[in-house]
């Protein structure tokens, strides 16, 4: 593919690389507007519909009793798919403010969650106190987290022997993705900032859908995967990715 054309779908991946700068002030100002950001695209009618796309896979894992971690959770608008009440409710985010929404959407369902701040930096997690969980629950979260495989083995080692990991992903990196990005995201930020996406998209999203699900494969057992809206395995066809990953028994 073209470097113009890989640029505008995929933002410029050469030049700035997938690691965030914590100083750019393109990215201080990200994280001033970010919440803003997400609550006027996802929360319009056609995000709110992408979303649901990944969402309906959590219908088929029984959340009954179970103690659920939850990583990356916004405002927990996956609810009406619940199978069963959780025991027990831990959310993990890396902004405060998410953290915030989601404790919020949960205490009004009468559910009271623990709030774990994540990190960016990888080293400053290796120390980090993560409960012991049945189901780990990632929507739109792995593509945001660098590096990785160590991430996704941190994570998977929460997970009590047969528990699962469910969620799904944007299809970042493929073709209809990054069009439709261009848009929605994109129009969104010249609009509304001075940020530059071909920044804020390799930051925030360093991992493509292929290189997520291979991670994946590594750790833990594929149960399920399923592309939307399509259904077939294509990448650059579909929009999100969902699945399903078990521990490995010993």
């Amino acid at each position: 593919m073209p470097p113009k054309i890989s640029t505008a779908l995929f933002g410029d991946r050469a030049q700035h690389g997938l690691a965030v700068r914590p100083d750019d002030p393109h990215w201080i100002e990200w994280q001033t507007r970010s919440l803003e950001f997400y609550q006027s695209t996802q929360r319009s009618r056609f995000g709110f519909w992408i979303n649901r796309l990944g969402y309906r896979v959590l219908s088929t894992i029984d959340l009954s009793g179970k103690k659920v971690l939850e990583v990356g959770g916004g405002d927990i608008r996956h609810c009406e798919f619940w199978n069963g009440m959780p025991q027990d409710y831990t959310v993990v985010d890396s902004d405060c403010k998410m953290l915030d929404c989601a404790s919020e959407s949960l205490q009004k369902r009468g559910i009271s969650a623990r709030r774990i701040l994540l990190p960016r930096k990888w080293h400053e997690m290796t120390d980090l106190d993560l409960p012991a969980s049945d189901v780990v629950v990632m929507f739109y979260c792995l593509e945001h987290l660098h590096p990785l495989n160590m991430y996704v083995e941190k994570l998977a080692a929460t997970l009590s022997p047969g528990g699962v990991l469910v969620g799904a992903v944007p299809c970042e990196g493929g073709i209809a993705w990054g069009l439709g990005r261009l848009v929605t995201s994109r129009r969104w930020l010249r609009r509304n900032t001075d940020i530059d996406p071909d920044k804020i998209i390799c930051w925030e999203h360093p991992n493509f859908v292929d290189t997520i699900i291979e991670t994946l494969d590594v750790y833990l057992s594929r149960e399920y995967l399923s592309f939307s809206p399509w259904r077939i395995p294509n990448l650059d066809a579909n929009l999100i990715a969902s699945f399903v990953y078990s521990k490995r028994r010993v």
